[in-house]
């Protein structure tokens, strides 16, 4: 019975429930056909060819669009059908299953689609031949970038580590050296360059090595980078282009989004504690997913930084590899998808990213960690056809403007009132400026109904120094933070220790995947 390309009787139903006579299909790509299209091959054919292409899916027959089941008149037929189709239009012949499911006196046929090894998988009919691609919950026909991602793929490569006719002697690899060594504080060694991926046995760069050189001339290794007036894009403040290496493109783009981004700070009772607009490393971390997976066949592309008043916005040629739209996701349940592993592993070993592919969900909690954080200020990721959008929301802008600073203060720490402090006006307290934030000038008694009958301990430079570090990276590791106020690590420790005990710093987690928070209600 079924004689088809590969068929089981399924035994469990975790892939479909149904309620109520409706279908609720548990897989993150699908199609429902209330019957077989004889006559219009192409119009399902294209699905099973999209599902291949990308992550695999499943066809649904006898599933009206509302998901209602009306069943099949003829489902040993119509699996027949599909299964000599199948055959005979698409080339090669992708891995499906077809599986009969029985509910109260209907038949309905699922046709399952595994995530192709051999792509692209083409439909072909009158010479013709059309690979397709799943974008949503659509099958469309592959662009010429996409197809060769298919391609590459299918051949088990990828676009970075192709190699390319340009002998490595003629580069040179300084800047990549340079910041090898500053971030991992080892010697660099020109036998990495083959190790890494960026040049070939017999001496020529790959093209992720083109994209590291000093004189880096690849087209689409750009960035541009714009702060706009206001909330859209009107008048832009400043526009900048950048054309360089991957490194200084990241250094560029960093650059320009701390010109344009602001940091208030608020005198806490024994230390500084500052209140930026975005939290540093996760817009770093942001960048660097940015550069990294974002797809260097389309020449005419690059990545773009937005600055607004009330976020910034970080966008990059190519959508997410499996033909999902990222918003649909729960970017917790994402797994690790690289379509530049070599680019990727180059800035691993630079100490710009983790191994373990967490980027996404490191940014909304690095975010998260920010004594400042509001619910609904976490980081938004979106997937449009051919590209992809981090989005990261100023936490001191609210419906009406930037928030004055005092407020942000009030919202970190209701109970200040606990903390003798002195009488210094706003404009010192919180050391900004009253024009910019809206500051009153009100002493800090009157403003948060306290005294200043004794003063409490305060932390020391190094101690201080970490509560700035922590804002800035919840991540950081002693020893970094040893190397970035330039003590010893013991120093460290004993700092981190007393501020521990001060009830100023925790640490969640593990020590080697954990963060750092600032306690502002100790």
């Amino acid at each position: 019975m079924y004689d088809c390309v590969e068929l089981y009787l399924r035994t469990n139903k975790k892939a479909m429930q149904i309620h109520n006579n409706t279908l609720i299909t548990e897989c993150s790509a699908y199609d429902f056909k209330e019957m077989l299209e004889r006559k219009k091959v192409k119009s399902w054919l294209k699905s099973v060819s999209a599902f291949a292409n990308t992550d695999g899916g499943s066809l649904f027959y006898g599933v009206n669009d509302d998901g209602m089941i009306v069943g099949l008149e003829n489902p040993q037929a119509d699996a027949d059908f599909i299964s000599e189709m199948i055959k005979a239009r698409l080339d090669p012949v992708p891995e499906v299953q077809l599986i009969p499911i029985e509910h109260e006196g209907h038949t309905l046929l699922e046709v399952k689609v595994k995530a192709g090894m051999l792509t692209p998988y083409y439909y072909y009919q009158d010479g013709t031949r059309t690979a397709y691609t799943r974008v949503g919950n659509e099958s469309v026909e592959c662009n010429s970038q996409q197809l060769l991602s298919l391609v590459l793929k299918g051949t088990h490569m990828t676009w970075d580590s192709l190699p390319t006719q340009v002998d490595a002697n003629k580069h040179s690899f300084i800047i990549l050296a340079n910041t090898f060594h500053e971030q991992t504080h080892q010697e660099w060694n020109d036998k990495y360059l083959e190790s890494f991926g960026l040049v070939t046995s017999d001496g020529k760069l790959t093209n992720a090595g083109l994209l590291f050189v000093d004189n880096c001339t690849v087209f689409q290794s750009r960035i541009f980078c714009t702060r706009w007036t206001g909330l859209y894009k009107d008048d832009a403040i400043s526009s900048v282009e950048h054309r360089a290496n991957l490194v200084l493109l990241l250094k560029y783009g960093m650059d320009f989004i701390k010109n344009y981004t602001m940091s208030g700070w608020v005198k806490m009772p024994n230390y500084r504690l500052n209140l930026p607009d975005y939290s540093d490393r996760a817009i770093f971390e942001g960048l660097v997913n940015h550069l990294i997976h974002r797809d260097y066949t389309v020449m005419g592309g690059e990545v773009h930084i937005d600055i607004y008043d009330d976020r910034v916005e970080l966008v990059s040629p190519g959508a997410m590899l499996d033909g999902t739209q990222i918003q649909d996701r729960d970017i917790y349940k994402v797994p690790s998808m690289r379509r530049n592993p070599v680019i990727a592993d180059m800035f691993t070993q630079l100490d710009y990213m983790e191994k373990r592919g967490s980027g996404l969900r490191k940014i909304r909690e690095l975010t998260e960690k920010l004594p400042n954080f509001l619910q609904g200020k976490e980081p938004q990721y979106q997937t449009e056809a051919t590209s992809f959008f981090t989005t990261f929301y100023n936490l001191n802008w609210g419906e009406n403007g930037r928030i004055p600073v005092g407020e942000v203060a009030n919202r970190v720490n209701s109970t200040l009132e606990k903390y003798p402090v002195n009488e210094e006006s706003s404009e010192k307290k919180f050391g900004v400026n009253t024009e910019w934030f809206g500051v009153n000038e009100e002493s800090s008694e009157k403003k948060f109904g306290v005294n200043s009958n004794e003063q409490p301990k305060k932390v020391s430079r190094t101690a201080q120094k970490i509560i700035d570090l922590i804002i800035s990276d919840s991540s950081i590791t002693a020893e970094n933070m040893a190397n970035k106020i330039g003590v010893s690590k013991r120093a460290i420790e004993k700092s981190i220790k007393s501020l521990r005990d001060m009830g100023i710093i925790i640490h969640e987690g593990s020590d080697k995947a954990g963060y750092w928070r600032i306690i502002v209600k100790p």
